[in-house]
């Protein structure tokens, strides 16, 4: 019995204009929602990022979906685990449990299904033996709109790595997919899942990290971080490929040093694999190959309480 998808992360920003702003860059677009902004992708029905207003650059909170069925247990296990439930915050009233983790995010469980997403054509390159592309140049046009097609999962600091996972684990049932010691650690919802939804990455205190959209392929990594760049948002890191996912990426900051990722070809776990999670050197954590590991990646910009 466990949380089956990531919904939607929810930010505090001082200007919640100025982060519309950079996520409308990034390929989604605003709607003014009473005190807030919600951000969706092109074509979803779904909130993806929930912007309010906050005196500092925080994550307000995070939600999974799951079952109808399920929500009176994972009710259930809240309550053993010695978490205390809340009443919805008035900056977003919406159903469902709210508690606080370990570390002290905002945590909703909602009774929700992840909304469909528009797929892509299919990618057709041309490799040694395999020639799927006839009779038509491969490249991109510089015009190519760059529109991310789901908020695919998002990294957490924490200091208390192994008892993050376990409360994760333990009470809201995500399971392990890899991890490099206890420097980072990704996980993943039963039932059928990209490779991690939700993960940590080890810090001096809690805080965001980033959230992570998927596109289409390569060329839309490479085009909309490009132009993210000729706006004067900060490189966070890229272009490169991930060992744990396998998926490409290309981080970039958004204006209060957190950062964003474009993503494609990530890992996916079937429903009912008995997926074996490993535990890789701190030489595999990050990257297999691409630009070296910017010293500030694994700083925690999120200011202290």
């Amino acid at each position: 019995m466990s949380v089956r998808s990531l919904q939607h992360i929810a930010l505090a920003v001082p200007d919640p204009t100025i982060g519309e702003k950079f996520y409308t860059d990034f390929g989604l677009h605003g709607r003014h929602d009473g005190g807030k902004i919600t951000m969706r992708c092109h074509g979803r029905d779904q909130d993806q990022v929930i912007l309010v207003e906050g005196r500092k650059r925080k994550m307000h909170h995070v939600c999974f979906g799951t079952k109808p069925e399920l929500i009176d247990d994972l009710k259930r296990r809240v309550e053993a685990s010695g978490t205390r439930l809340l009443d919805a915050p008035n900056a977003t009233p919406a159903p469902g449990l709210w508690f606080r983790d370990p570390d002290g995010l905002l945590v909703n469980i909602q009774a929700a299904e992840p909304a469909p997403w528009l797929g892509a054509p299919e990618w057709r390159i041309n490799t040694p033996g395999h020639t799927t592309r006839l009779g038509a140049p491969g490249h991109p046009s510089r015009h190519m709109v760059i529109q991310p097609r789901r908020l695919g999962h998002t990294l957490r600091f924490t200091p208390n790595f192994d008892k993050m996972l376990d409360f994760y684990q333990r009470v809201l049932g995500l399971r392990l997919s890899d991890r490099s010691q206890s420097l980072v650690a990704f996980m993943h919802a039963e039932g059928g899942c990209d490779h991690h939804i939700f993960g940590f990455i080890a810090g001096d205190r809690p805080g965001y990290h980033h959230a992570s959209f998927e596109v289409a392929n390569i060329d839309e990594i490479g085009l909309g971080a490009t132009r993210l760049l000729d706006k004067g948002y900060g490189n966070g890191w890229g272009f490169g490929r991930h060992v744990i996912g396998s998926n490409f990426f290309h981080y970039i900051r958004d204006p209060w040093h957190g950062m964003s990722e474009y993503f494609c070809d990530i890992d996916y776990i079937p429903a009912g694999m008995n997926w074996q999670a490993t535990d890789y050197p701190p030489e595999d954590s990050l990257h297999v190959w691409g630009p070296n590991v910017p010293e500030d990646f694994g700083a925690n910009f999120e200011e202290a309480e």
